[in-house]
């Protein structure tokens, strides 16, 4: 596919989005998420107020696609490389919003795992690229945080499809969770290391979405739901001092480099 014509389907895929979050708001697909998520209860679900990151994360997106559209020079190839699986992870995004209500739980979850996967691969290639500061903002950034959101957002879903087909108890949630939780775990801090400095960005989204978890599974009356909650504080902290940990380490190994340049 010609690169002029993947640059306008990235802004219509990052335009999708929200058009249809807005159409999905107004259930004109089916019941909206929060009805879905008080049917199906789980000990990962965030707080109601934490999915409004989404409203970020398409803003930024669609900014990234209206900037890689007017670009005039020549792509040097960091972001011509990642066009296609950018427009695979909005497209995805958009349908999972139309399937999720519908109740196809099955085939919900492939696409947010789906869409999670291309947007994974896009931002690390992306991070481990020559980057102008342009494009660092405008490419890396927006995308960082929509891989941040949706590294947790799987396993929100994944809990959800469990309780939804009954696949494990739903009276005794708490061991089955912790085996999602250790997944979520290893997932986040792999591609936090993996990030460079497009990991704080990806970092912030996953803190916010574990910081509405602990707010919904403290004030939860399920069995399991305030242990529940603990882990995911820990797992915030966690990330919090990766992320820490990981700048600087980047910064003391450029040092030489400033020096050098001085």
């Amino acid at each position: 596919m010609k690169s002029q014509t993947l640059k306008f389907l990235v802004l219509l895929a990052a335009a999708s989005m929200p058009l249809i979050a807005w159409l999905a708001q107004r259930q004109v697909f089916g019941p909206d998420n929060a009805t879905l998520s008080a049917r199906f209860p789980t000990l990962i679900v965030a707080a109601g107020y934490a999915f409004a990151i989404w409203g970020l994360i398409f803003a930024l997106d669609l900014a990234f696609g209206l900037w890689q559209v007017s670009r005039r020079r020549a792509d040097h190839g960091s972001v011509d490389r990642i066009r296609a699986l950018a427009s695979a992870g909005f497209l995805l995004t958009a349908a999972w919003m139309v399937i999720f209500p519908q109740q196809q739980f099955w085939l919900a979850l492939v696409v947010i795992w789906a869409a999670l996967t291309a947007l994974a691969v896009a931002t690390i290639k992306l991070a481990r690229s020559p980057l102008t500061a342009a494009e660092f903002c405008f490419a890396l950034l927006p995308l960082a945080l929509h891989t941040g959101w949706l590294s947790l957002a799987a396993f929100l879903n994944t809990a959800q499809v469990v309780v939804a087909y009954e696949l494990l108890s739903t009276t005794r949630m708490l061991p089955w969770s912790l085996a999602l939780w250790a997944a979520a775990a290893g997932l986040l801090l792999w591609l936090n290391s993996r990030l460079r400095l497009a990991n704080v960005a990806f970092a912030l989204a996953a803190l916010w979405g574990l910081a509405g978890v602990v707010v919904k599974q403290s004030q939860s009356q399920l069995a399991g739901a305030h242990a529940s909650a603990w882990v995911a504080a820990a797992l915030g902290v966690v990330l919090l001092v990766q992320t820490a940990y990981l700048q600087i380490r980047r910064y003391r190994a450029s040092a030489p480099k400033r020096t050098a340049a001085a």
